[in-house]
């Protein structure tokens, strides 16, 4: 055989092998499951470093070679996300990740997807589709012991403000009535200015900024603060009270909020005020921002035919000024064995939230949180 004839033949073999390896890539990307996250409101810190959590989910090596993920954002706009849902599901979704604008409206979608063979995983927010899976702490349970908090501290009376968060949403609309519940019933409890706040810091700081034109801080005794409580305290420092003298606020885990809960001669790296420690009066609590990538992780076993639950309750992350504990690395282990609060040199923006540790996702920590990426 002459040595053209030979080269033939080993070209011929080459492109064999890569049709080969063609197809098994092509093969191997049909295998993946294909999951779509869809996002309503995003302006808020919570809802990015959720997102970042689930994005660091998909990126874990234990899921990377099984996982498509593919992000759309619909806003808050129930119909634009029912759109991006429909599309969803003729772009050939296997599970959709959803946190919901609203917990009726997306019912008949989202019944639509399912008769179609996708699974549809809320969280945090519900849908009550019940052929959707639900991820989410006990909202109402929530409202009821943050407000049960503040009226104790105010002694059973008082002038309050209270802040809510996204309109429509179950989140806001289950905490708000709990809590409401039980100031009712203490009738020395008046709520002296309301206001949505939208779960943002800087909306929280508009409102409240429009609500202290008509009555000063020595008018008020606490808040109730679905998010806003480290911005409540660094307008009061601005206004000129001291640091012992700040309001009791029951609201968000922003770890902003919680460095403020130290006791004030803490000694915090990268801390300079209104984000250090001044032993400020408050209960801390909030949605975990892993519930999405927690959704993702239980949406891989029920498409690889594991059992799971339509409604997974997660526990309350609840933190007072007695069981507040600085971090001092960030690590799973370290936040496994108590801490809940992130030294500003670790988490440069107050309006974090904290509790980002679950025993069941421990491919993802603090760095899944800041920037996406999955636990080493």
């Amino acid at each position: 055989m002459d040595f053209a004839s030979i080269a033939r033949r080993l070209a011929l073999l080459a492109g064999t092998a890569a049709a080969a390896l063609g197809v098994a890539g092509a093969q191997a990307q049909e295998e993946k499951h294909k999951i779509f996250l869809s996002m309503s409101y995003i302006g808020n810190d919570w809802q990015a470093e959720a997102a970042n959590m689930i994005k660091a989910m998909a990126a874990h090596p234990d899921y990377a070679d099984r996982v498509d993920l593919q992000v759309q954002v619909a806003g808050p706009n129930a119909q634009r996300q029912i759109q991006q849902i429909n599309a969803m599901v003729q772009a050939g979704a296997d599970a959709i990740l959803v946190f919901p604008i609203s917990p009726t409206a997306l019912n008949q979608v989202v019944k639509n997807a399912c008769d179609k063979g996708v699974k549809v995983f809320a969280y945090d927010g519900e849908i009550t589709e019940p052929c959707a899976y639900n991820i989410t702490i006990d909202q109402e349970e929530a409202g009821r012991v943050t407000a049960n908090w503040l009226v104790d501290e105010l002694g059973g009376e008082g002038n309050i403000i209270a802040v809510t968060g996204v309109p429509g949403t179950s989140v806001d609309e289950q905490r708000t009535r709990a809590a409401k519940e039980v100031f009712a019933e203490h009738p020395n409890i008046n709520i002296v200015g309301e206001a949505v706040g939208m779960w943002s810091q800087a909306v929280a700081r508009t409102e409240l900024s429009k609500i202290l034109s008509t009555r000063n801080w020595d008018e008020i005794d606490g808040l109730w603060m679905q998010v806003g409580c480290f911005t409540a305290n660094a307008m009061q420092l601005e206004a000129g009270r001291a640091p012992e003298d700040l309001l009791p606020c029951a609201g968000e885990g922003s770890n902003g909020g919680r460095i403020q809960m130290l006791p004030p001669d803490t000694e915090v790296e990268g801390a300079s005020m209104p984000y250090a420690p001044l032993g400020a009066p408050r209960i801390s609590y909030a949605s975990p921002p892993y519930s999405g990538a927690l959704a993702l992780k239980l949406a891989v076993a029920a498409l690889e035919g594991e059992d799971v639950p339509k409604r997974t309750t997660l526990p309350l992350p609840v933190v007072t000024n007695e069981t507040i504990e600085l971090c001092e690395e960030g690590s799973w282990k370290e936040m496994k064995e108590g801490c809940n609060a992130f030294k500003p040199a670790l988490v440069s923006n107050p309006g974090w939230f904290a509790s980002i540790f679950s025993e069941k996702t421990p491919e993802i920590g603090l760095n899944a949180a800041l920037v996406g990426q999955p636990e080493e």
